[in-house]
């Protein structure tokens, strides 16, 4: 049964990824502005353009459907990199370091944390750079796969219930 929720998963994960046109909630945002702005330890959250996108905005009733965490050149003095400078997980890849023109085109907002400390943050990019080349938990593919319309009907959503909900050590940041 795992081998077939493995390629179950796989499949609907390159489906739900492929970019649709929709229509954003606001403007995108300026690559070179973006980045003066950033600061290593900033999330970046991203109105994402895929099917999974869409659903992830519906689902959360938010306009945001994917985050990045921005590592800087934390990245690229670990051996990383040199042009990228966040690191996300994504439903096909798993955890990877991409560089800013993965956001081109995107609407964006930056968080960022309050009081964190400078070792905080070398922690906090330490601690998800480690992390990079981890796959996606596909299993969450199949929770979000529930609620997509049409909707499955309910007798069939419990039985979907111990299909999800897989290894919590796994990484889900669908976009």
């Amino acid at each position: 049964m795992g081998l077939a929720l493995g390629w179950l998963g796989q499949r609907l994960a390159h489906f739900l990824t492929q970019t649709r046109h929709v229509h954003g909630t606001g403007p995108a945002t300026n690559q070179d502005r973006l980045l003066a702005s950033l600061q290593p330890g900033d999330v970046l959250l991203v109105e994402g353009n895929s099917r999974v996108s869409t659903s992830i905005k519906y689902l959360t009733q938010s306009t945001w459907s994917h985050a990045a965490l921005f590592v800087g050149t934390h990245l690229a003095g670990a051996g990383g990199n040199p042009d990228h400078c966040f690191i996300e997980a994504d439903i096909v890849e798993g955890v990877r370091s991409v560089g800013i023109d993965e956001f081109a085109g995107a609407h964006t907002r930056i968080c960022r944390p309050v009081c964190l400390t400078d070792l905080d943050c070398r922690r906090l990019t330490a601690f998800a750079i480690a992390r990079l080349g981890n796959q996606y938990e596909l299993r969450n593919v199949i929770d979000l796969a529930r609620d997509l319309p049409p909707p499955v009907p309910l007798r069939f959503r419990h039985r979907m219930l111990a299909l999800g909900s897989g290894d919590p050590t796994r990484a889900i940041c669908p976009h």
